[in-house]
C-alpha cells in the first residue's frame, strides 16, 4: 500500500491499525485492545499487555538465529577505538549488568540515572534497566552538577550509572566532579553508583558508594527479562523547559515498542540486518529512539559514534563512517551539515569516500533550511528528507515515509503526517486555518502510541503545557502552515513568530533567505523589542570558511536579499557577522536567550549550552548595532 492508503486505513480504524502493528512485537501477553481512553484526555496504549523491551531489542533476535549479526558498531575517532558487538555478545553483557543491578536491589519500577558518554556501555545500561523493568533516565554526560541534581531529586533514582569522563576533540571532560557535586547538592541520595573507568581518565572511587563497572557485574547471575505492563514507563527523559525546572517526559513501554518498530521500515526504509546510523547522543531523544531502541528492536545494526562532524580529524569523518561501516540510512541534525558545509563548501571530502551504500539522508532536530538540504542533496546525489518530531512524541510527526512510497520531497517542508497524527493549523482562538496560512501547529487527540502519556509526577503541568491552550488538541509549540497537498512547513517555534507593526512574520522564512547567500554558512534571526513597531528582526550570520570580503558589504547584501524576498514589510535592516552561534549540545540555536540579551532582560544560563562564552560574543555583536540592553 502507498502512503495515502496506509494513512486512510489508520484513520478508518485506528485500533485495528495499531493492533496489527503490535503483532510485530513479542508479547508475554497480547493486549486486548490498542487504545485505553477511560481517562481522556490522558490516553494510554496497550495497557493490559505484558512485554519486555530488552527481550524485543536483543533476546528475540538471538532466539531467531541471528545472534551472530552485529548489533552495535562503536566508532570513536576521538579515542581511536572501534568495536563490533554481536546480538549474542550484547545479550550476555546486558544480562550480566542487569544481574549486578538486581543483586544490589534494583527491581521493576525503580529509577536509575545514566550519565554516560557515547560508548556502547551507555546502550548496555539502558537495556539492562529495561531488562529488569527499571525506569532509566539518561542525562547527557557532562551536564552541570546543578542540573543533574535537579534530575536526581525529581526521579529519585536508586542508582547512578556513570563514566569517569567524556572525550571531545582536544579535551577530556571529567565527570566525577560533576556527579559528586550533583549528589552533594541533591536532597535525594542514590544508594550506589556504578562507574565505567575509561583509560583516558581514571578516578578514585568513593568507598561504600561507587562500584567499578567490571567488578560490579563479574560474578553476578545473569538476569532474565521481566515482563511489564504496556503502560509501564520505559524511561523518563528530561526536556529543558523554557522556564523553571525541566519536564520529565514519560515513554510507556508498549507503545514505544510498537511505534518505533513500525518506523524503521516504513519511514527509514531499512530491513533487518542493515546498518542504520543516527549521529546524535544517547542523552537526547534521537539517541533513545534511534541509536538505542528502534534499530535494535527491528533487528538492525546501530552505530554508536563518539565524535563530532568536523575536527576529528576533518570534515570527512561522517563520510568515512558511512563508507567503512556500509551505512544504508543516515539520520543527523541540520546543524551538523552546516558545520561540514562551512568547512568543506565544495564537498572535496565527500569525493574521497565511496558512499554508494547510502540510500537516504534524514534531517531533524531543528528546521532544515533549503540551502543546507540542496547542498547535501547535490553532494550526495540521494534523497534528503527533512522530518519533524519532538522529545515529547519520540518519533516522526511529519516526514516522507520512504519505505511506503518515494513521495515527492518539497524543499522547506517537513513532509506529510504519519499515521496517528491528525494535524491542524490554528489561530489564537483555536480556529482552524486554511492552506498556506501561518498559525500554531496542533495535533488532534489522542496522540499515537510511543508519544508521552503525561509528565513524571507532574500531571497538572502536562495539562497546562500541552492540553489546555487548545482543548481536544496537543499543542506542539511550533508555528507553521500546511499547503494544498497536505505538506507541513514548520516555520519557527511559536515564540519565534514575530509581530512587526501588526504583521505576523516568521523568523524561519528570513533565515531561509539569508542561508541562500553564497558567503553565509549558518544564520539565525530573532525579534527584538522596538518602541515603534513592537518588534524588529535582527539577523546573525556566520561566514563560510575562506571568505575574506568586507563584512559590511556582506551584511548589506543580506539586508537587500531579505527585503527583496520577504518585502519591506519585514523591516529587516539589522544584520551582524558573528564567528559562531550559541547552541545546545544537540545543535539547537538558543534564539530565546539571544532575544533576552538583545532586550536587556535577565536570563538563566541554559543548562544545555555548548559554550557559555559565546553569549558574550553575541552581546558584543548586538552592542555594535545599539542593542543588548543599550
Amino acid at each position: 500500500m502507498g502512503y495515502k492508503d496506509v494513512y486512510e486505513s489508520w484513520k478508518r480504524d485506528p485500533d485495528a491499525f495499531w493492533m496489527e502493528a503490535a503483532r510485530e512485537i513479542d508479547w508475554d501477553r497480547m493486549p486486548s485492545k490498542a487504545l485505553f481512553d477511560e481517562n481522556a484526555p490522558l490516553y494510554e496504549w496497550f495497557s493490559d499487555g505484558l512485554v519486555n523491551t530488552c527481550h524485543n531489542a536483543v533476546d528475540r533476535h538471538v532466539a531467531a538465529g541471528h545472534g551472530d549479526r552485529t548489533a552495535i558498531i562503536y566508532d570513536s575517532p576521538v579515542t581511536g577505538r572501534k568495536e563490533k558487538i554481536s546480538f549474542t555478545e550484547l545479550q550476555a553483557r546486558v544480562a550480566r549488568l542487569a544481574g549486578g543491578l538486581r543483586r544490589q536491589g534494583v527491581e521493576k519500577g525503580d529509577r536509575v540515572i545514566i550519565y554516560m558518554p557515547m560508548v556502547p556501555q551507555a546502550v548496555e545500561a539502558m537495556l539492562a534497566c529495561a531488562r529488569l523493568g527499571a525506569i532509566h533516565s539518561v542525562v547527557f554526560g557532562g551536564f552541570a552538577a546543578s542540573e543533574l541534581a535537579v534530575r536526581i531529586d525529581d526521579a529519585q533514582p536508586k542508582a547512578l550509572i556513570a563514566a569517569s569522563c567524556g572525550i571531545e576533540p582536544g579535551r577530556t571532560v571529567q565527570y566525577k566532579p560533576l556527579y559528586d557535586g550533583a549528589i552533594a547538592q541533591a536532597s535525594h541520595k542514590p544508594e550506589f553508583c556504578v562507574i565505567l573507568q575509561r583509560d583516558e581518565h581514571r578516578v578514585e572511587l568513593e568507598p561504600g558508594r561507587d562500584h567499578d563497572w567490571h567488578e560490579f557485574q563479574k560474578d553476578a547471575e545473569p538476569a532474565d527479562c521481566v515482563p511489564v505492563e504496556g503502560n509501564h514507563p520505559a524511561y523518563v527523559l528530561y526536556t529543558s523547559g523554557t522556564t523553571g525546572s525541566p519536564k520529565g517526559v514519560i515513554r510507556a513501554t508498549g507503545g514505544h515498542l510498537v511505534a518505533l518498530n513500525w518506523t524503521m521500515k516504513n519511514i527509514y526504509n531499512v530491513d533487518p540486518g542493515e546498518v542504520f546510523w543516527a549521529a546524535s547522543d544517547v542523552g537526547w531523544v534521537v539517541g533513545h529512539s534511534y541509536i538505542c531502541y528502534a534499530p535494535l528492536i527491528h533487528g538492525n545494526t546501530t552505530v554508536v559514534f563518539e565524535g563530532k562532524p568536523v575536527g576529528n580529524p576533518d570534515a570527512g569523518t561522517f563520510w568515512r563512517v558511512i563508507s567503512e561501516h556500509n551505512v544504508r540510512s543516515f539520520f543527523t541534525a541540520p546543524t551538523a551539515f552546516r558545520a561540514i558545509k562551512r568547512e568543506d563548501p565544495k564537498g572535496e571530502f565527500v569525493r574521497k569516500y565511496d558512499l554508494g551504500c547510502l540510500r537516504i539522508l534524514y534531517l531533524a532536530g531543528e528546521r532544515a533550511d533549503p540551502d543546507t538540504i540542496n547542498w547535501a542533496a547535490g553532494q550526495l546525489g540521494i534523497p534528503v528528507v527533512d522530518h519533524w518530531w519532538q522529545t515529547e512524541t519520540g518519533w516522526t510527526i511529519t516526514g516522507i515515509p520512504m519505505g511506503l512510497e518515494a513521495m515527492k520531497i518539497k524543499i522547506g517542508a517537513s513532509g506529510v503526517p504519519m499515521p496517528g497524527y491528525d494535524i491542524d493549523i490554528l489561530d489564537e482562538t483555536g480556529k482552524p486555518l486554511g492552506p498556506g496560512q501561518l498559525g500554531a501547529v496542533a495535533v488532534k487527540l489522542p496522540l499515537p502510541p510511543g508519544t508521552l502519556p503525561t509528565l513524571w509526577n507532574a500531571e497538572a503541568r502536562f495539562r497546562k503545557s500541552y492540553l489546555d491552550t487548545f482543548p481536544g488538541y496537543y499543542e506542539t509549540g511550533d508555528a507553521g502552515m500546511i499547503d494544498e497537498d497536505g505538506y507541513l512547513y514548520i516555520m519557527a517555534r511559536t515564540d519565534d513568530v514575530i509581530n512587526v507593526a501588526g504583521h505576523r512574520l516568521s523568523t524561519g522564512a528570513m533565515e531561509e533567505v539569508l542561508a541562500e547567500h553564497p558567503d553565509v554558512a549558518e544564520c539565525a534571526v530573532i525579534g527584538v523589542g522596538d518602541q515603534l513597531k513592537g518588534q524588529l528582526p535582527v539577523g546573525f550570520i556566520c561566514l563560510t570558511k575562506g571568505v575574506d570580503r568586507p563584512k559590511d558589504e556582506i551584511t548589506a547584501e543580506c539586508v537587500k536579499l531579505v527585503r527583496e524576498r520577504i518585502g519591506p514589510v519585514a523591516a529587516f535592516k539589522l544584520c551582524v557577522v558573528v564567528d559562531r552561534l550559541p547552541k545546545t549540545r544537540s545543535g539547537k540555536i538558543l534564539r530565546a536567550t539571544m532575544v533576552k540579551i538583545a532586550d536587556g532582560q535577565e536570563f538563566k544560563m541554559p543548562a544545555t549550552i555548548d559554550d557559555p562564552a559565546i553569549l558574550d560574543e553575541i552581546r558584543a555583536a548586538l552592542q555594535t548595532i545599539g542593542y543588548a540592553g543599550g
